[in-house]
């Protein structure tokens, strides 16, 4: 069974709208809309789970979606701009990017929507009746991940912002920002007060909630995160070592034998690596976008990153649209650099193959002008030909004249035309003009707790043991025969490995912006590997602006100024 959060109202005092779901079970929807709930619904064994369940779905406004993504890939060392696409801003960190964009808005006003319902659950849990002390336990410590969840988000993103920790009855206009030692401090606090009271296993017998290993691995990289923030201390790296281990060795995680197979759709989806995700499913009430960032087309509801790698393949001899090679949206292009270094060992590493397509099967026969490669003049396909075929090195004129179909090599790479990245496409929609994806979001897995272990114990000065955890991902990633090729010495071992490392493996996984912030070498790596956001990338941009909206709301301090200050720059 998955646990899956479906699309409620809820009302508190009639006051403040918290996102409330229902319950799936056997992954059929059971929707009922309940509207004019009274106050004390929460109070009750149905109003508590719905609260709870509740808590889980603003996730889903940030993880596999157009803006989750934005805010955590674009503009970095791995990832350019493609063709298409709006919020270019985050790329290229010009004028565009500014206090007014609307998804920044959505964002920061769901994740307080699940912070308020958190902390709803929490404050009234001693009241609910009808639940037993132990589950009841269960439920809140569930919540305080949650919470401490959405706060690492907004302090990654934005730094010290308001801290709430008791739910919010009405509208307000008091709010301040706290430091960020103060926001670390609370999310801290959460998770280490959950950690006894959260299903002991790797998953949850209601898989999707969170559980002690999530919470040990949420753990982990609070810690490796704070030692580089302005409320770090001594012993971060320490704690995030320990809470790493404790994950790879206290539950039976185990990474899968092929790289590929963890992304697998469907029933692959639930495996031994995933340490925690976040949910999706094929229908489509139960994903609906949540109104601030439907209405600024932010979320069409479901996973939506299958839409936002492709490249215009559509267009070209012998293809056309569909399903398996789905919509051509190309926002995310890689860089120069993510192809030529990070991706440099295709002999050895398995990764580059199966992180990119490379290949592209004509479903359109005929004959028909080349377009990119000018080794040929025409080209034939029966259906089921390959089409296209990306080498990753640049094939020369003779090799390609003898190739039946067209090449793609690096110098004709462009904003349409790059390899796609293969990890979230989705050939389950209905048809091919289908936008909502069904497929969960990969939020924790086991790879990175091993990376994680890797950094700290290498900021530690345990390069032995820093480089132990790190080839136990290299030697997963290997082509077969190839493992012993694929481990490195402890000379090897430094930052830059553990740059690259993350980037071959965690690569388009709403994570790299985040990585470089706290690496401190976010304009460093940008301008150099980036040339589109190099011109304009500075100190300022390691911070998001603050939602005007959030500002104009805030009662003015005693002389006029803002009550909630706006980050430095914006």
């Amino acid at each position: 069974m998955k646990f899956i959060v479906t699309a409620k109202s809820f009302r508190v005092l009639g006051l403040i709208t918290l996102l409330l779901s229902g319950q799936a079970c056997k992954n059929i929807l059971e929707e009922k809309v309940i509207s004019a709930i009274g106050n004390d619904y929460i109070n009750t064994p149905k109003g508590f789970e719905d609260a709870t369940r509740a808590s889980y779905a603003p996730l889903r406004s940030f993880y596999a979606t157009q803006q989750g993504l934005t805010m955590t890939e674009f503009g970095t060392d791995l990832y350019a701009t493609g063709s298409d696409g709006s919020y270019k801003g985050f790329h290229f960190y010009d004028t565009q990017l500014n206090s007014f964009v609307d998804i920044l808005q959505g964002v920061w006003e769901e994740l307080y929507r699940g912070i308020n319902t958190c902390n709803a659950v929490i404050g009234r849990a001693p009241a609910a009746t009808g639940i037993t002390d132990v589950l009841k336990k269960q439920r809140v410590a569930e919540v305080k991940f949650l919470r401490a969840h959405y706060y690492f988000i907004l302090v990654q993103q934005w730094g010290g912002v308001d801290l709430r920790l008791t739910e919010t009855l009405g509208p307000t206009k008091k709010t301040s920002r706290a430091t960020e030692a103060d926001i670390y401090k609370a999310i801290l606090a959460d998770l280490e007060s959950a950690l006894p009271d959260l299903e002991n296993k790797a998953r949850s017998s209601d898989y999707g909630r969170a559980t002690k290993a999530a919470a040990e691995h949420l753990l982990a990289r609070v810690y490796l995160t704070k030692a580089t923030s302005s409320a770090k201390a001594a012993d971060d790296y320490a704690k995030a070592a320990t809470y790493a281990q404790n994950v790879i060795a206290n539950y039976g995680f185990k990474l899968l034998p092929d790289f590929a197979s963890v992304f697998s759709q469907g029933a692959g989806e639930i495996n031994d690596e995933v340490v925690f995700s976040v949910q999706y499913t094929s229908d489509p009430l139960t994903n609906a976008a949540s109104a601030p960032l439907a209405s600024s087309g932010g979320n069409t509801g479901g996973n939506n990153l299958h839409l936002l790698f492709g490249m215009q393949y559509d267009t070209q001899a012998g293809m056309v649209r569909d399903i398996a090679y789905d919509r051509p949206f190309r926002r995310l292009r890689p860089t120069t650099f993510a192809l030529e270094t990070v991706f440099k060992d295709r002999v050895n590493d398995s990764r580059y193959k199966k992180s990119f397509r490379d290949t592209w099967l004509s479903n359109n026969p005929g004959t028909f002008n080349t377009a990119f490669d000018k080794s040929k003049l025409t080209v034939t396909f029966k259906a089921g030909d390959t089409a296209i075929f990306i080498p990753g090195y640049e094939m020369t004129l003779a090799e390609r004249a003898k190739k039946p179909y067209q090449v793609l090599v690096p110098s004709a790479y462009s904003e349409t035309l790059f390899l796609p990245l293969l990890k979230f496409f989705d050939p389950l929609r209905p048809d091919k003009t289908y936008e909502p994806g069904s497929r969960d979001f990969l939020a924790f897995r086991l790879a990175e707790t091993y990376l994680i272990l890797a950094e700290a114990q290498l900021k530690l000065g345990k390069t032995t043991e820093a480089t132990a955890a790190i080839n136990t991902v290299r030697r997963r990633a290997a082509w077969p025969g190839k493992e012993t090729a694929m481990e490195i010495t402890p000379a090897a071992m430094d930052m830059e490995m553990i740059y690259q490392e993350r980037g071959r493996e965690l690569m388009g996984e709403q994570i790299r912006w985040m990585d470089l912030k706290r690496w401190g070498n976010l304009v460093e790596r940008t301008k150099l590997y980036n040339p589109q956001a190099a011109v304009n990338v500075k100190e300022t941009h390691n911070l998001r602006p603050i939602p005007q909206t959030q500002i104009d709301r805030t009662e003015k301090a005693a002389d006029g100024s803002p009550g909630f200050a706006q980050n430095p720059g914006y």
